[in-house]
């Protein structure tokens, strides 16, 4: 029961980082949501801003000015907090990995192996809580952003969204945090 229940947390784990990585690199986390007939779409990301015409397909990015230049501080404080989770979620990922039951390190130690699969619970648990505050504070930022420019009767012509990078984030988030109950509740 032991080794199934590390195999499955370790599965998750490994999908909910992947998820929290790609939220981190991609670059719709704001999409434009007009209905009307456009001719290009509009995502705004962590690191560039791109837009694709609609006709050909065609994608061009720009690059943010400099990682140190100043951004908004929802920018700021998700590429802060996310990426934060990505390297707790590989370190949680990476002593996990030694901690199975399956893998020979440290196999006259099972105590030791099972200490090492609670750290990454708690490793993990923290990476999530961080990612899923980076998401959700990003997503409020844009759901606030839109409320007030709505409520001031103001249009600029396009009004973003929450994008696939968003709830990819909160997504893997997510699967972290439930792997790393699985490894720190369920396991003992």
């Amino acid at each position: 029961m032991s080794a199934a229940l590390q195999m499955m947390a370790f599965g998750l784990a490994l999908l909910s980082t992947l998820f929290l990585l790609l939220a981190t690199c991609t670059d719709c986390w704001m999409v434009n949501a007009d209905d009307s007939l456009e001719v290009s779409h509009k995502c705004r990301g962590l690191w560039r801003e791109c837009v694709t015409n609609m006709q050909d397909g065609v994608r061009t990015c720009d690059q943010y000015d400099s990682i140190l230049a100043d951004h908004p501080v929802k920018i700021v404080v998700t590429r802060t907090l996310l990426i934060t989770a990505d390297l707790l979620a590989g370190l949680a990922l990476a002593m996990l990995l030694l901690g199975l039951d399956c893998i020979k390190f440290l196999k006259e130690e099972p105590r030791v192996k099972l200490k090492m699969c609670y750290g990454a619970g708690v490793i993990l648990s923290i990476g999530s809580i961080l990612g899923l505050v980076g998401s959700v504070w990003y997503a409020v930022d844009v759901y606030m952003e839109r409320a007030m420019l709505v409520s001031h009767n103001i249009f600029l012509g396009v009004h973003y969204d929450f994008g696939w990078s968003c709830w990819l984030g909160m997504a893997g988030s997510t699967g972290c945090f439930v792997a790393s109950i699985l490894l720190t509740c369920c396991l003992y």
